[in-house]
């Protein structure tokens, strides 16, 4: 995925580039003699201080009598009995963990070691072998010996690509006995490798070469192994019913590894390329036989990567997420891969388990059944499936905290333009006390505005969707405002949100600022997905200018001055809408950016775009240099030239695209940077020059 987001809670491609970090250089220098700079600078400084916060870090006593929160810097202890506050003192925060720089792999890559659970042996990789010590380092073991640079085997890591798209940041996997371990085996040999310079600024460079399988090339045939400390044995597990490696059929992908919890068989996730079939998968680490245990199925798109399985205490038991009924929904299945019964049959998504009380038979969980699918609620089902409740209120977003007993549960909720607040609240879903409002003095002294939540119809004339608009402070609804698109508009991700959201500072600026979804959208079904299948770039950019143009009735909205800018998924969002739709959108910023999906890894982007060879129609429609003859408005791409996510070569393409086309634009390169955007100050000059100024 171009960026990382939780795995569980917002899958899928790139959804961390909402969290990427933007380059650290120094501001440019022409901002400040800018209209309105003063004002970004004052308001700005404030904005996230202006709505007192409420910290999630809420913890129970073992008998849920007590538990504590934080509250302006004081650690309280609060008695559920006595319904009162019973100790406070100065809260300090714990120490970070001190992981060094060698011992936290980088994205998409894998930790070198793992201590077996007993703490008495090292598993290591080093040469591209496999071997086992003393945690010291001391009396090594070698469980493998024929790995090197010439047959380009390598045992105990994976590829950046199952790190970045399958999330495996490890190779090595002990058993709970820490009598076994299991590792991966790679062939690299016939796959296409990437190179990428390093250090272009000094005087000499340097070269990274990663086996990276992008759109239709060969994958790295991939291998489970199972190593007994006391046989001395390693054993391969049978991962593809006895047949070799065959790319394209399940056991292409091999992931999301662990040990069953009576540490008899190792259980992993097997797909096929296109990644229509997911099963889970039993292997025996003494024969190599296995089995499957659970199969999925979706064959209109994709299925589900890494459901949520949660294992019960028995030891005999799980709880999988499936979407096979077209909405995540959560059945009951025995390790034999016998499905018990469905626990909810929803046609809306549960989100997560947040405990299970097996003494009672209770599952707790959180679902999209609020006012809307963004507004997360408690829910409380037996096990067989019976006896649904909801326990909370719909018409608000809940993040909730549940007692070990059961019988209470701290509630925070908010909207998108109501701060979030903690109650403490029973088992029936009662208030019995109010524990902390947030402070809106200071928001309201400031005059800010909340953000505004907007509806409209998609491009398909029937789905409707969601955005929310952002207000400077000093509005002024008779006065005309340019606007400005911020996205990252991936699949699966939500631009709508219901959790406190605070306004954007770039409005200070003088913008309205937007986000808007799409038929990208996750959380509502995967009906709604498999629109946007084989279509990235067409559907959801469709829906973003209908969003956009819904906004045309606005007095104080100037149709005529907008904007978008955005990183990777986002960047492709930000040139794509400016190429295709240049009668809406007037600038854009676009930070390391996917031009043509081809450029990208098979594993991401053959999940939501089919393989090429059935969608040759839908990756050309995708290819941005296809419509460099379009560009009408003003761009600026931003690449880092040491992107080894979003490989520079996107930009180039680009850029010689609309060199050829003989059009104008702007690029600015990032120095030995690699997958991140523009400096925020250059990137608010350009659309300040090119939005307010002209």
């Amino acid at each position: 995925m171009i960026f990382k987001s939780s795995k569980r809670i917002l899958p899928v491609f790139l959804l961390a580039a909402f969290f990427i970090a933007t380059s650290t250089t120094t501001a440019q220098d022409k901002l400040k003699k800018m209209p309105r700079y003063d004002q970004y600078q004052q308001m700005s400084s404030q904005l996230y201080s202006s709505v007192k916060r409420i910290s999630p870090n809420v913890n129970w006593s073992a008998d849920g009598k007590t538990f504590t929160y934080i509250d302006d810097g004081q650690l309280n202890t609060y008695d559920v009995g006595l319904k009162k506050v019973i100790k406070s003192e100065e809260f300090t925060p714990a120490p970070r963990s001190q992981f060094s720089r060698g011992d936290r792999p980088e994205r998409g890559r894998q930790y070198a070691s793992a201590i077996s659970p007993d703490e008495k042996f090292k598993a290591f990789t080093k040469d591209r072998n496999m071997y086992i010590s003393n945690p010291d380092g001391s009396n090594v073991t070698a469980i493998t010996t024929d790995g090197n640079d010439e047959n380009q085997i390598k045992y105990g890591i994976a590829t950046w690509v199952y790190g970045e798209e399958l999330d495996q940041n490890t190779a090595m996997w002990w058993s709970p006995d820490s009598k076994k371990v299991a590792f991966y085996r790679f062939e690299e040999k016939d796959a296409t490798k990437y190179y990428v310079l390093y250090h272009q600024t000094k005087i000499q460079d340097s070269v990274e070469v990663e086996a990276y399988p992008k759109v239709g090339a060969k994958n790295l045939p991939v291998d489970l192994l199972v190593y007994d400390l006391e046989t001395k044995k390693t054993t391969v597990l049978d991962t593809r019913d006895g047949q070799p490696y065959n790319d394209g059929a399940i056991g292409t992908y091999l992931y999301d590894i662990e040990w069953s919890p009576d540490g008899k068989e190792l259980l992993f996730h097997s797909t096929n390329r296109k990644q229509d079939i997911m099963e889970l998968k039993a292997g025996d680490p003494e024969t190599g036989k296995t089995r499957v245990v659970v199969r999925e199925e979706w064959p209109a798109s994709f299925t589900l990567n890494s459901p949520e399985f949660y294992k019960l205490k028995d030891n005999k038991h799980f709880i999988w997420m499936s979407e096979r009924n077209g909405f995540k929904n959560y059945y009951l299945y025995n390790f034999n891969g016998k499905l018990i019964n469905k626990i909810t049959d929803h046609n809306f998504e549960v989100r997560r388990i947040v405990d299970v009380d097996e003494a009672k038979k209770l599952v707790y969980y959180l679902a999209a059944s609020g006012d809307n699918h963004m507004k997360m609620q408690l829910h409380r089902v037996k096990l067989d499936g019976k006896n649904d409740v909801r326990l909370t209120d719909p018409a608000y977003n809940h993040n909730v905290i549940l007692s070990p007993n059961g019988k209470h549960f701290v509630d925070i909720a908010q909207t998108h333009n109501i701060a979030p607040f903690m109650n403490l609240m029973n088992d029936k879903g009662k208030v019995v006390s109010e524990i902390v409002k947030s402070d809106w003095s200071k928001f309201n002294e400031l005059g800010l505005k909340t953000v505004e939540r907007f509806q409209f119809t998609s491009a398909d004339g029937e789905t409707q969707l969601d955005g929310l608009i952002h207000f400077p402070s000093d509005f002024d609804p008779s006065k005309k405002y340019p606007l400005i698109l911020s996205n990252y508009g991936g699949p699966s991700t939500n631009a709508f949100t219901e959790n406190f959201t605070l306004p954007s500072p770039i409005t200070e600026f003088g913008f309205l600022v937007v986000n808007i979804d799409g038929r990208n959208v996750g959380g509502r079904g995967k009906k709604m997905l498999d629109k946007l299948y084989g279509n990235l770039g067409i559907v959801e950019m469709d829906d973003f200018a209908e969003g956009i143009k819904s906004l045309y009735n606005r007095p104080y909205f100037d149709k005529t001055r907008v904007g978008v800018y955005g990183t990777s998924y986002g960047g492709t969002v930000a040139a794509m809408s400016l190429l295709r739709f240049p009668e809406v959108y007037h600038a854009a910023v676009a930070n390391s950016a996917v031009t043509d999906w081809r450029n990208y890894d098979n594993i991401y982007t053959e999940r939501y775009m089919n393989l090429i060879e059935n969608n040759k129609k839908g990756y050309d429609a995708s290819n941005l240099m296809s419509y460099a003859n379009n560009l009408n408005g003003e761009l600026m791409i931003f690449y880092g030239t040491n992107d080894n996510n979003v490989h520079p070569a996107n930009s180039l393409q680009l850029i010689q695209a609309l060199q050829k086309a003989g059009k104008s634009f702007e690029v600015q390169v990032g120095p030995d940077l690699g997958h991140t955007a523009v400096n925020f100050s250059r990137m608010m000059e350009f659309f300040i020059q090119h939005l307010i100024l002209k």
